[in-house]
C-alpha cells in the first residue's frame, strides 16, 4: 500500500500525518485505488457531455480527498484535534463523493473496466472512518477550554494548564522537538489564512498563546515522568491495526482464499448474486453479462465465440450452491445492480455534486468570540452570523433535482417498501417524468428501468390495475426518451409486456412494444415473447388506437429478415387489406408487404388475397407522394420476381397511374414508375395487352429485364397456385 500511495502524486506519506492517522490511512488506501484506475477511465471516457462532466466530478472528488490528507499532514495538531468531527465528516463525504462519481462512470465505460470500478466501489462502501479515542478526548478538552477561555468568567490558570496538558499528552506533543514543530505549524497556518478567516485565526492565536505560556513546563514534566512515547512504535502499532482490520474485512467480505472459482463471475471475478447461463454454456452474473450485451457485444467473454442468440437462462442450481456456501462461511452476496443504482441519481444533478464538493472544506466551530480580545485588529465574530450563512447556503443548495435524487434513492429500496409506498413512489416518479423534460434523460438507466419492470411484474401478479397503469406510463416515458441508448432488457421483461396485451393496460403495453420495436436488438425478443399472434388478433379488433400501434410494430419487425420469416403471410396479408384504404395506416401496410416480398410464400399470399394488389394500385391515385413512392416500390419488387405477377398488376389497370406518377411523383417514385413501365412493356408489348401510354418512356438502362424474365419462367409452385384460381387472367397466363 505504501509503494502504491507513493506513486500517486499529491498523496502525503502516512508518516507525515499528524493527527487522525487511522482515518487518513484508510482514505489513502481508497484514494490510491481510484487514482491508479483513473488513467484507464480517462482513456475510455465517453464522448457525451454527461460522461465528461462525471469524469470532471471524479477528478474533483480525488482532489478534495487529497486536500484532506494534506490538511492533516500540514496543520496544527491542536487544531486538527479540535476539528476532529469535521475531519470525520469530510472523510465520509469524500468517500461518498468518490463512490457516487465512480458509480456514474461505471455505466459509461466498457464492461471489463466497469467490473474493476465495481470492485473499487465495493471497497469504498466497505471503508469505515472513526476517530482515535485519545485524539477525540483531546478535541473535547480543547473545545471545552475554548468555550471557557472566551467566556467572561472562565476558570483559573490551573484548569487551563491541566486542559492543555491533557491535549498535548494525547496528541503526543511531549518533547521540545514536538513543541517546536507544533509552534511552527500554527504560525504557518496563520500565514496561510492571513486575514481571511477571523474565527480560525483567533483559535490559532489562542493555541499559540497557550503553548508559549505552558508548553515548556508541560514538556519538562512529561520528560521527568518518563512518559515520552516513541513515534516509531506508535506508527508500527497503527499500521499493524490497519493492516489487520483490512485483512479481516477482506476475509469477511470475500473469503478470497476459499472462494471456489466456479462461484465467481468470469467478467467481474466476484461472487455471483444472480448467475445465468448464456448460449455458449458459460455462467455469468446477470448484471454484468447484460451490460456486456448492451454494449453491442455478441460473443462469449470467456470463449470469445460468437453467440447464436443473446438470451440467458437462470442457473438456479448454481445460485443454490452459492447461497449454501455463503451461509456456511458467513459471507453476504452483494447484488451488483443495487450497487450500480447508487450513482444514477447523481448523474442528474452536477450541481448537487458541486455543492457537496464546495462544502467539504468548510469548517464551522460554534464558539462566540465577542468577549475575546487578543490585541489584534480583528473585530468580534458572532457565531450566529456563521450559522446563518451556513443555513442560507444549505437552503440555496436545495433544488428540485435534490428531491428527485431522494425519490431515486428510495427506488433502490423499492422492494423493501410496503405496496402502498411503492405505488406512491412510482406515482411520484411518473409525475416527475411528466413535469420535467430532462428527468427522463437522467432516469433512463438500465437499473432504473429494471426496477420499474419489477414493480410492474408485482402489480400484474396482485392484479392491481392502477399500479399496472402507473408502471406502464413511467416505463413508456423513460423508454421513449432513451433514443438509441436503450438499455438491455431480459426475456422476462418482454414476456411480462406480452401478458399485459390482453389486460386493462393493453393500450400502454402495446405503446411500450411500439417503442421497443424501433430498436433492432429487441426484434427477436418481441417475437420470442409470443407477441406476434396477439398483434394479429388486435388487427381484427375494433380499437383503432390498438390497431394503429400493432401495424407500426409489425412494420418495424418486418424490416428484419430473420423476424420476417417468422411472420405467417397467409394470416397477415388478408388482415392488412382493409387498412390499405386508411389514409393514416396505408403506408405502413405497404411497407410491410414490401418487406415480406422477398419470400415466395409471402408473394403467393399477396397474389391470392383478393383486393390486395388492387388496393395498392389505388394508392397511386393519392395526393401523398410518399404513399405513391412506397406503392410503386412494392409493385416493382413484386413484378421483378415473376411475369405472372406482372399480369396481375396489369389486370388492375395500373398503366395510367404509373404514367401519372412518372410525371408528377417525387424523384424516387418517378424513377421507379418509369422502370416498372419499361418492365411491363417488355413483358406484354407483343401480346397486345400492354396499354401504350402517350408519353415517351426512356430506354431502359443497363438493367436487362430479359434476363429477369428468363429467370422468372419457372412454374413449380406458382403453376400449381394458378391452377386453383378461377381468375380469367390466371387461366389465360396458365394456358400460355
Amino acid at each position: 500500500m505504501g509503494s502504491d500511495a507513493a506513486s500517486v502524486a499529491g498523496i502525503p506519506s502516512p508518516r507525515d500525518i499528524k493527527v487522525h492517522r487511522l482515518m487518513c490511512m484508510e482514505l489513502i488506501k481508497l484514494v490510491t485505488g481510484v487514482a491508479m484506475l483513473l488513467p484507464a477511465i480517462e482513456e475510455a471516457r465517453p464522448g457525451s457531455n454527461p460522461g465528461i462532466q462525471v469524469l470532471c466530478q471524479l477528478t474533483r472528488a480525488l482532489d478534495k480527498a487529497k486536500d484532506i490528507l494534506r490538511h492533516c499532514s500540514e496543520s496544527s495538531k491542536l487544531y486538527l484535534a479540535l476539528t476532529g468531527n469535521v475531519i470525520l465528516s469530510r472523510c465520509n463525504k469524500s468517500k461518498k463523493l468518490l463512490e457516487q462519481s465512480l458509480s456514474c462512470v461505471q455505466n459509461m465505460v466498457p464492461v471489463m473496466l466497469a467490473t474493476q470500478i465495481s470492485q473499487l466501489v465495493a471497497d469504498l462502501g466497505a471503508g469505515i472512518f472513526s476517530l482515535d479515542p485519545s485524539e477525540e478526548e483531546a478535541g473535547k478538552v480543547l473545545s471545552k477550554l475554548l468555550h471557557q477561555y472566551t467566556s467572561t468568567t472562565h476558570s483559573g490558570e490551573e484548569h487551563v494548564f491541566e486542559a492543555i496538558q491533557i491535549a498535548m499528552r494525547n496528541l503526543r506533543i511531549t518533547s521540545p522537538k514536538d513543541l517546536l514543530i507544533e509552534n511552527r505549524s500554527i504560525k504557518k497556518q496563520l500565514e496561510k489564512i492571513g486575514e481571511g478567516d477571523p474565527p480560525k485565526r483567533k483559535i490559532l492565536l489562542i493555541f499559540l498563546s497557550l503553548l508559549n505560556k505552558n508548553g515548556k513546563s508541560i514538556v519538562a514534566e512529561h520528560t521527568e515522568n518518563g512518559s515520552l512515547q516513541h513515534e516509531d512504535s506508535l506508527e508500527y502499532e497503527v499500521e499493524s491495526r490497519l493492516k489487520c482490520n483490512h485483512n479481516d474485512a477482506q476475509r469477511d467480505i470475500f473469503n478470497g482464499s476459499r472462494l471456489p472459482d466456479e462461484f465467481k463471475c468470469p467478467l467481474s471475478s466476484r461472487l455471483m448474486y444472480d448467475p445465468v447461463v448464456i448460449a455458449s454454456g458459460q455462467t455469468y452474473e446477470r448484471f454484468w453479462i447484460e451490460k456486456w450485451f448492451a454494449q453491442g457485444n455478441d460473443t462469449c467473454p470467456k470463449t470469445k465465440r460468437k453467440l447464436v442468440h443473446l438470451s440467458s437462462t437462470p442457473n438456479n442450481s448454481m445460485k443454490d450452491l452459492i447461497s449454501r456456501w455463503a451461509a456456511a462461511h458467513g459471507v453476504s452476496v452483494v447484488d451488483p445492480s443495487v450497487q450500480a443504482t447508487v450513482g444514477h441519481s447523481w448523474e442528474s444533478s452536477s450541481t448537487s455534486i458541486a455543492s457537496l464538493s464546495s462544502s467539504m472544506m468548510d469548517l464551522s466551530i460554534n464558539i462566540d468570540f465577542s468577549n475575546l480580545s487578543l490585541g489584534t485588529s480583528d473585530a468580534s465574530f458572532a457565531s450566529h452570523a456563521s450559522h446563518s450563512k451556513i443555513s442560507n447556503d444549505f437552503h440555496k443548495g436545495q433544488s428540485r433535482e435534490s428531491i428527485h435524487e431522494m425519490e431515486l434513492e428510495r427506488l433502490t429500496r423499492l422492494s423493501s417498501l410496503s405496496w402502498e409506498s411503492q405505488c406512491n413512489l412510482v406515482g411520484n416518479i411518473r409525475n416527475m417524468l411528466t413535469q420535467n423534460g430532462e428527468a427522463s434523460n437522467w432516469m433512463s438507466s438500465d437499473n432504473f428501468i429494471q426496477k420499474l419492470f419489477r414493480f410492474l411484474k408485482d402489480a400484474h401478479k396482485c392484479d392491481d390495475q392502477d399500479a399496472q397503469l402507473l408502471g406502464c406510463q413511467s416505463l413508456l416515458t423513460v423508454l421513449d426518451e432513451c433514443g438509441s441508448s436503450l438499455p438491455y432488457l431480459n426475456d422476462d421483461s418482454f414476456a411480462l409486456l406480452t401478458s399485459l396485451l390482453g389486460s386493462e393496460v393493453s393500450k400502454e403495453a402495446i405503446a411500450i412494444f411500439e417503442v421497443l420495436s424501433r430498436h433492432q436488438n429487441c426484434h427477436h425478443k418481441i417475437t420470442m415473447s409470443g407477441a406476434l399472434p396477439i398483434l394479429l388478433e388486435i388487427l381484427d379488433a375494433h380499437s383503432r388506437e390498438l390497431q394503429e400501434a400493432a401495424i407500426k410494430i409489425l412494420c418495424n419487425l418486418s424490416g428484419s429478415s430473420k423476424i420476417g420469416s417468422l411472420i405467417e403471410p397467409s394470416e397477415l396479408v388478408p388482415k392488412l387489406v382493409p387498412f390499405l384504404e386508411d389514409t393514416a395506416l396505408a403506408r405502413n401496410c405497404v411497407i410491410i408487404l414490401h418487406n415480406l416480398c422477398n419470400k415466395e410464400d409471402a408473394r403467393i399470399a399477396i397474389a391470392e388475397t383478393d383486393g390486395c394488389i388492387a388496393a395498392v394500385v389505388k394508392l397511386l391515385e393519392r395526393d401523398s407522394r410518399k404513399d405513391q413512392e412506397h406503392a410503386v416500390d412494392f409493385l416493382l419488387s413484386l413484378c421483378l420476381q415473376r411475369v405472372q405477377y406482372c399480369q396481375l398488376v396489369m389486370d388492375e389497370g395500373v398503366i395510367p397511374e404509373l404514367v401519372s406518377v412518372s410525371i408528377n411523383g417525387n424523384n424516387k417514385a418517378k424513377a421507379m414508375a418509369l422502370e416498372l413501365l419499361r418492365l411491363l412493356k417488355g413483358e406484354f408489348s407483343d401480346t397486345g395487352e400492354y396499354y401504350e401510354p402517350e408519353v415517351d418512356i426512356p430506354k431502359p438502362p443497363t438493367t436487362d429485364f430479359t434476363q429477369q424474365k428468363s429467370r422468372s419462367q419457372g412454374t413449380g409452385i406458382f403453376g400449381k397456385f394458378f391452377s386453383k384460381r378461377s381468375s380469367p387472367t390466371a387461366k389465360r397466363i396458365n394456358r400460355k
